[in-house]
């Protein structure tokens, strides 16, 4: 079986891809993922406040001796000069790199176009072979429209693509009034790929505390339904390259991403839960499935779900509401 799949312009072993979690953390982590049988890694993200916070604390601590020996401190470069970043973070992918032979992917998560989005060119130098940025904007203001939240995936995404030559995938949340629109704004930006989708993890009341508490819950399989019909829709529609993220816990849900027209099937719950050896049984459920169902390729299965490819395109829309509303028995 040639389980081959092509990635915003990476060619990947297989279409299994560990999306970003703490595994990625250390290099025996990433290795482990290799061994495994993943096909690329991606970062755990790097957050904009990191980058601001250590920008603000490198100038303070140069800025604050400015009157007590001026003389000296001119000899400091000026603080935009600065690598606004952990530094951790790049060496860790740079020993990546040297660790493993499959690609590894940063991850950039901000809000804001400003200057943290200038981290994407060090990451790229850093050795990363692709860049996934994370926008995770929950727009809590009352004057802050629908328009201001487009533009400001489309700004930062124009942002890290003026200075970056490796691909720059977007990762998306579900809640755009016109999803196909926004698909298609980002695809004429310059996005190589469009993640479906990012998981607003929503917070918990604690009643005997009267707090506000974050708690954590994994993703289970009946949650790729979602990233699932968007993904069979916009499939032929964008020439960006499609990942399913959320939800991805069986070999059967690996298969159904690509029925729909995923490039890759992001992974991170079902490690957690179960360890990367998941990404082993993931891997060989899909070549054992598609040698029961005569499929030499990837390739020749991906999209066949589409809404473009299925015989009723309506099960998609408006038709299937109905349908489902009717058949509760």
């Amino acid at each position: 079986m040639d389980l081959t799949t092509h990635y915003m312009g990476l060619t990947l072993k297989n279409p299994i891809v560990p999306s970003a979690s703490p595994l990625s953390k250390k290099i025996s982590g990433i290795r482990e993922m290799e061994d495994a049988g993943a096909a690329a890694v991606t970062m755990y993200s790097l957050f904009e406040e990191q980058i601001d916070l250590q920008a603000l604390a490198q100038h303070h601590f140069i800025e604050q001796v400015t009157f007590m020996s001026a003389e000296a401190t001119t000899y400091f470069p000026k603080s935009a000069e600065y690598n606004r970043g952990p530094d951790g973070y790049l060496e860790l992918i740079r020993e990546a790199k040297a660790a493993v032979n499959i690609p590894i992917i940063g991850s950039l998560n901000g809000v804001t176009p400003g200057g943290w989005t200038r981290y994407a060119r060090l990451i790229e130098e850093a050795g990363a072979d692709a860049l996934e940025l994370n926008v995770y904007l929950i727009p809590t203001r009352t004057n802050l429209s629908s328009d201001g939240v487009e533009n400001t995936y489309l700004d930062i995404l124009r942002e890290v693509k003026a200075q970056i030559k490796i691909p720059v995938a977007m990762k998306l949340n579900p809640f755009f009034s016109a999803m196909p629109n926004m698909a298609h704004r980002l695809d004429r930006a310059g996005a190589d790929a469009l993640v479906l989708f990012n998981r607003f993890y929503q917070p918990d009341f604690d009643l005997e505390e009267l707090t506000v508490v974050p708690h954590l819950m994994l993703s289970n399989s009946n949650e790729m339904r979602l990233p699932l019909r968007w993904i069979a829709i916009l499939y032929g529609h964008v020439k960006a390259s499609l990942a399913l993220t959320t939800g991805v816990h069986t070999s059967e849900d690996a298969l159904k991403a690509l029925m729909a027209g995923a490039d890759v099937a992001n992974v991170a719950s079902v490690l957690l839960e179960r360890g990367v050896g998941a990404i082993t049984d993931l891997v060989n459920g899909v070549t054992r499935w598609m040698e029961e169902h005569e499929y030499e390729s990837v390739d020749q299965m991906k999209g066949a779900l589409s809404q473009r490819n299925v015989a009723e395109p309506a099960a998609f829309e408006r038709a299937n509401y109905m349908k489902v509303l009717g058949s509760w028995k």
